[in-house]
């Protein structure tokens, strides 16, 4: 068996004690999938460094791996300064898509009864952010301006995504951008939209203004959803379905880059949550999205063990949190690496008991 190349972006704070405890559970001796760990220190001190040529050589090394496992990082607010890493490396591998999906977590209430996964198609690139922004006039009389772009192409990919994915998940593709307002810039959006349902008939679609799809989720039962969202409004929304299903640490974040028949070509996961000083040393976060992250990335190594590894290290999480085994933001008193231990207990006996019973 081959072994794959795992690019490590390191972090910052919380985030990078998070990376370490997720690599604890990838360690080949839990999963029985050995895997080669390249890391690059993504902190934020390293960033200013290198002028951010790490993160430009963790990208190209991503590139060439096709896997990447990334900690949360700083951005800083400061004009001039280093910026965001993730900026730079969606547009060093022409990441398109990124997928949050907010899942039940066994014996923590979601909010509004909501039981079945939602999950939020989101463009990676453009839109408000990086937009080109300026200031006209003065005082009452002053002006703020922004410049914001989106292309067909990226528009097609999360469309095309998300009703590939609610066809592998038996969901409906809900919700989308603000058409009627914006027929130009939002519509392009919508009319990918439709046209993948053309091209996926099967596939259950309801298409909802984004301001109706907040409202509706509140009242969604149980059947999984997908939602194509624009970069800002799916980067709003995914935050409040994770918290909806109990902690915006409760689900991973997968960045993907597609080859020219839409196949994920790159996929980087990481936790969708930030670097949550006020938890730096305490050995009390929530290392449940970062774990999950981990396994993720084992499905695309597209082996059996692998495929067997990710959803042993899944159902440990799941399982470890339905016995109480929990964070504080769960509603536990269980510590960072008390949770981790607990689940690669679980990972180690499924993986030895699994083979057992199929022989």
């Amino acid at each position: 068996m081959s072994t794959r190349t795992v690019v490590v972006l390191e972090g910052d704070q919380t985030g990078q004690e998070l990376l370490e405890e997720a690599l604890r559970v990838l360690d080949g001796a839990v999963t029985k999938v050995e895997l080669s760990l390249e890391r690059f220190d993504l902190s934020l001190e390293n960033r200013r460094a290198t002028n951010n040529a790490v993160v430009h050589e963790a990208a190209a090394a991503m590139q060439a791996s096709g896997l990447g496992l990334k900690a949360a990082t700083i951005t800083p607010e400061t004009q001039g300064d280093v910026g965001s890493p993730n900026a730079i490396v969606r547009k060093a591998i022409d990441g398109t898509v990124i997928l949050r999906t907010g899942r039940r977590i066994p014996g923590i209430r979601p909010v509004g009864g909501v039981f079945a996964p939602i999950s939020v198609v989101r463009m990676a690139v453009d839109d408000a952010y990086g937009a080109q922004e300026w200031r006209e006039g003065e005082g009452l009389d002053e002006w703020a301006y922004r410049t914001e772009k989106i292309s067909r192409r990226t528009c097609r990919m999360v469309s095309e995504f998300a009703f590939q994915y609610a066809r592998r998940v038996n969901g409906k593709v809900f919700g989308g951008p603000k058409y009627t307002v914006s027929p130009v810039y939002e519509g392009m959006l919508k009319e990918e939209m439709d046209a993948a349902h053309e091209r996926y008939p099967d596939v259950r679609y309801a298409p909802q203004l984004i301001d109706a799809t907040y409202a509706l989720l509140l009242t969604a039962g149980d059947e999984p959803l997908v939602i194509p969202a624009l970069n800002r409004d799916g980067d709003c929304i995914s935050d409040l379905v994770m918290q909806m299903f109990g902690s915006i640490a409760g689900a991973e974040s997968l960045l993907m880059a597609f080859d020219d028949q839409l196949r994920p070509c790159v996929v980087m996961a990481e936790a969708p949550h930030g670097t949550a000083p006020s938890l730096f040393g305490k050995n009390i976060a929530n290392p449940l999205a970062m774990i999950l992250a981990g396994a993720s990335l084992l499905t695309f190594v597209q082996t059996r063990e692998g495929t067997l590894a990710a959803r042993a290290i899944t159902e440990s999480c799941m399982e470890a949190v339905y016995d109480g085994v929990r964070t504080a933001d769960l509603g536990g008193h269980a510590t960072t690496t008390e949770f981790t231990d607990e689940v690669i207990r679980r990972v180690k006996t499924k993986l030895e008991v699994w083979p057992a019973l199929a022989s």
